[in-house]
């Protein structure tokens, strides 16, 4: 049965919803502020597409601006009444677009898995339980998608919901088979082994498993508490499963010649802990060397475990470089790999880390990580600059990560900068030489000299504070407020590790929408606009009127195209532009404004295989974009509807072809309609019915009533009379001899509303420059409203005006290009070229303290971005400064590349290294350096 005025055909027989809107919104907000209000792990929450659930939140009113009606532009008057005043009820719950099975729901729901790279606001949302109870009870559908609610972190502890599980391939070396496991990454090896035992058909006291990393025996698993995520198990990763009774036997554990290999635990000793080993190295310091076990530490806990899936430290061969090791992508962990390609090419990082560290590592601070983090690192730092050009895989850094960041856990793609500040602040606090931070109180400025208060701010800095990273990262700034009601001063001087510099031209969006004639009166054409990012769908509608020519008796009207169907119409003139995702298809109806009062067509185009004689069947695929036109007469007919089809049409008809499409002759039967449409007396169903006669006799095409979701048909004929005011759909079934007649291409392949692509642009169109960056971070501003402060005259908070200036600058300086901005749904990527120097970056114009010193930097390393959000990917260059030569890391490929080819617009985070200076002794205050 069809309710009334949705389009939406509900499945099991129920006519109507039993709750209002509103009634729906608040007993899901309720429940939803129950369930945060209980907390805990195992909870289970349910993933549901974005798309669907965007749809259902503007239904209720979620997210709608109660000041939507009434502000509509004269532009957007072609929204329809019934959908000004309330959204479109969304139908039954569809996760089709977000599992890999596609639209097949009716497959086993541990089958269903998500696809890849999804990203959480963008394609799902996540609801509890009991809202998604409720969600189903109302409108059906799915598939369901439970998932668990997990703890995660050691000292932060946060609650998570585990949206792809750890999944693992097991190999059984009795007959090679491949089976796939799905377990949480909190799961046991116990549980492990249970499973697949049980899978297998083993005695769990006959089995061995082996983490097979990159087909080769690591560790030997034992049953036990430990988690899957504390072995260093990965996403996709292989397990061997062996039989020990002596029968079975395999080529698993032979080498190239058959002989069996001898296996050692890569486990480390339990009394000490090796922070690296390995041979001595070209620059004369010894690669590793030993340390007592720090009590209380977990610092031996997987440590030496060999993570790179070859031995530990390959010695070099004589000639062979170093520094070229990739890293390989444990997945979607690019963004760490970039990020680790620039930090361990940093020279003075390097050198730390290459020489004997340990005295220096701070087990004790609370605001550290008990020195795991600075010894996983390192560790890393001393593989990837001994193995030759042989690949790593960071298999221990990741779960060291995951530990101790859990916003880093699973395989989600992250931020490279993002990462980069977790790094740099937990890797300080590592190795920080204070052991016991004083107390210290701040002193305001009071008009005391800048040399005198930022001297003053250094020192108490560097009494709490004091590893190699504040020596050789850490620069300082000047802050300054000014109270805009009593001009209070206030100033400050504070440290910092990087410039997140914002990019001067990122207010504008460009978008692409096909526009079609709605009365068939032309071809449908693409236009690029550029509209405000933060910006509404009046903007896009204003755009598209001047590129397109729009006549003033014509409206335009937006939708969105998904799997060739109608997706949504974008009718709200406030609707958010940032709602409209640059991987979307957008197209646009030129339709008459006297019309568009009157009954709405929408034309779905399908292939008509030759053999088949039934066309009710709906086995066949959709194609193309469908076409929407307006019925003008008063009550609509069939044989009206082949006059619209025909003429809508038109425009497509091959040049070569000599037919006329007439519509209308012929026999007058054509189809029966559905039920809630048609008022003809005789209306009735046909199955199994010839269309002889149809169209004209050149054209033959077969069309049937459907719904919007194009799930159900049914025939009509000529005579069938349809209610007026309704949005009428039929789908169009085309054979060999309508592809001939009429080019299907105009239908096909619509742009994306923007192609980022993975070939970072070089063009220097609108590009920006380094120093124009600089000066808009630098620029003096207004505070937020969200972010005012308290004025201590006044003694209430201020939008006070900002100022910031650099004081002191660091060794090394990295610049992070603020290419991505935030939306309610997601982000978006800035693709501007930004115009950054590779040598002689002379940033003493910048420095307020004029001491002298020079301040020309030269660059060493970048982390690139490139394609989209969600499905982007990182990579990274670096120089070697030895051999004064660039290359390219992609994750485990190192490529040499031309210093000329390192400038595109993927540039995301820039480091730079001071020249002209002597370097600075580890261990020595940087400020003192700086200003002596």
């Amino acid at each position: 049965m069809t309710i009334q005025d949705s389009g939406f055909m509900m499945e099991d027989g129920v006519s109507c919803l039993p709750c209002t809107p509103e009634e729906q919104k608040k007993i899901v907000i309720d429940l939803r502020n129950e369930s945060e209000r209980n907390l805990k792990e195992g909870n289970f929450y349910f993933v549901i597409s974005s798309r669907w659930f965007r749809k259902w939140e503007r239904y209720v009113g979620i997210d709608a601006d109660a000041n939507l009606i009434g502000n509509q532009s004269s532009d957007s008057r072609h929204t329809n009444v019934a959908s000004s005043m309330v959204a479109e009820m969304p139908g039954a719950i569809d996760n089709s677009d977000i599992v890999q099975n596609g639209s097949d729901c009716n497959c086993k729901e541990n089958a269903i898995q998500l696809r890849r790279n999804l990203m959480e606001g963008r394609d799902y949302a996540l609801v509890p339980q009991r809202v998604w109870e409720k969600l189903h009870e109302w409108y059906k559908g799915g598939p369901a998608l439970p998932r668990k609610m997990i703890l995660q972190g050691v000292y932060h502890r946060t609650f998570d919901v585990e949206v792809y599980p750890l999944r693992l391939k097991l190999i059984d070396s009795r007959d090679e088979s491949q089976s796939v496991i799905w377990l949480s990454r909190k799961a046991s090896l116990s549980e492990l082994f249970q499973r697949v035992c049980a899978l297998r058909g083993i005695e769990q006291n006959k089995a061995r498993i082996w983490d097979y990393f990159n087909k080769r025996k690591h560790t030997q698993l034992s049953a036990s508490n430990r988690s899957l995520e504390e072995s260093n198990l990965q996403m996709d990763q292989d397990i061997l499963l062996e039989e020990v009774d002596g029968h079975h036997s395999s080529r698993f554990g032979l080498d190239s010649r058959g002989n069996e290999l001898a296996l050692v635990s890569m486990e480390p000793s339990r009394s000490s802990f090796t922070i690296a080993g390995g041979p001595t190295l070209a620059n004369g310091h010894s690669s590793g060397f030993k340390s007592n076990q720090y009590p209380g530490s977990s610092l031996s806990s997987g440590l030496k475990d060999t993570d790179d899936g070859f031995d530990a430290y390959n010695t070099v061969r004589k000639g062979e470089k170093r520094g070229l090791a990739g890293l390989q992508n444990l997945g979607n962990t690019c963004f760490m790999n970039s990020a680790l390609q620039c930090l361990v090419h940093t020279p003075p990082l390097v050198e730390y880390f290459l020489k004997d560290y340990s005295d220096e590592i701070n087990t004790e601070n609370p605001l550290g990580m008990h020195g795991e983090l600075a010894l996983a690192f390192g560790e890393l730092l001393r593989k990837l600059w001994s193995s030759g050009q042989t690949a790593i895989a960071p298999r221990v850094f990741k779960g060291k990560l995951a530990r101790f960041s859990p916003q880093f856990s699973g395989y989600n793609q992250h931020d490279s900068q993002e990462l980069l500040a977790f790094l740099l602040d937990g890797l300080h606090e590592d190795l920080n030489r204070v052991k016991e931070k004083p107390y210290i109180e701040l002193k305001d400025a009071d008009g005391r000299p800048d040399e005198v208060v930022a001297a003053e701010s250094w020192k108490n800095h560097k009494a709490r504070n004091d590893s190699v990273i504040v020596d050789v990262c850490q620069g300082q700034y000047k802050s300054t407020l000014v109270c805009p009601v009593c001009n209070k001063i206030s100033i400050t001087f504070d440290p910092f590790m990087y410039l997140s510099l914002p990019l001067p031209s990122t207010i504008t969006r460009t978008m692409t929408v096909t526009v079609f004639y709605g009365d068939g009166s032309g071809l449908p054409m693409p236009y690029t606009v550029s509209v405000l990012k933060n910006g509404f769908c009046k903007d896009l509608l204003l755009a598209l009127r001047t590129a397109c020519c729009l006549k003033t008796d014509e409206n335009l009207l937006l939708a969105e195209v998904y799997e060739n169907k109608i997706y949504r119409y974008l009718e709200m003139p406030l609707e958010p532009l940032a709602s409209i995702k640059d991987d979307e298809h957008i197209v646009a109806f030129r339709i008459q404004k006297k019309g568009m009062e009157k009954t709405k067509l929408v034309i779905f185009h399908r292939w008509q295989e030759k053999s088949t004689t039934d066309y009710l069947k709906s086995g066949k695929e959709l194609f193309g974009t469908p076409l929407i036109t307006y019925l003008g007469e008063e009550q609509p007919s069939g044989a009206d509807i082949e006059t619209a089809v025909s003429k809508v049409l038109s425009p497509f008809k091959r040049m070569h072809s000599s037919a006329k499409a007439h519509i209308g002759k012929g026999s007058d039967f054509l189809s029966d309609g559905l039920d809630e449409l048609c008022s003809s007396s005789d209306a009735q169903s046909i199955e199994n019915a010839e269309f002889e006669g149809a169209l004209s006799t050149d054209l033959s095409l077969r069309l049937l009533l459907t719904d919007d979701r194009v799930m159900n048909f049914k025939a009509f004929k000529k005579d069938t009379l349809f209610e007026p005011g309704k949005i009428l759909s039929v789908v169009m079934d085309w054979t060999d001899k309508e592809q001939g007649l009429y080019d299907a291409s105009y239908l096909k392949d619509i742009p994306e509303v923007h192609k980022a692509g993975f070939a970072a642009k070089k063009t220097r169109k609108e590009a920006i420059s380094l120093s124009s960056c600089l000066d808009a971070f630098l620029v003096e501003e207004p505070l937020g409203p969200d972010d005012m402060w308290y004025c201590p005259r006044c003694k209430e908070h201020r939008q006070a005006v900002k100022k910031l200036d650099l004081w002191m600058l660091p060794e090394i300086i990295v610049f992070h290009l603020k290419r991505f901005t935030y939306g309610r749904y997601l982000k978006n990527k800035i693709d501007t070229f930004v115009n950054f120097p590779i040598h002689n970056l002379d940033l003493s114009k910048y420095v307020k303290n004029k001491d002298g010193q020079s301040y020309v930097y030269e660059l060493y390393a970048i982390s690139n971005h490139y394609g989209g959000l969600g499905g982007g990917h990182y990579t990274a260059y670096a120089k070697l400064i030895d051999e004064n030569r660039w290359y390219h890391f992609d994750d485990g490929h190192v490529s040499p590349v031309n210093e000329s080819d390192i400038k595109t617009s993927a540039a995301y985070l820039l480091f730079y290294k001071r020249v002209n200076e002597s370097k600075m002794e580890i261990g020595e205050s940087s400020y003192s350096h700086s200003t002596s």
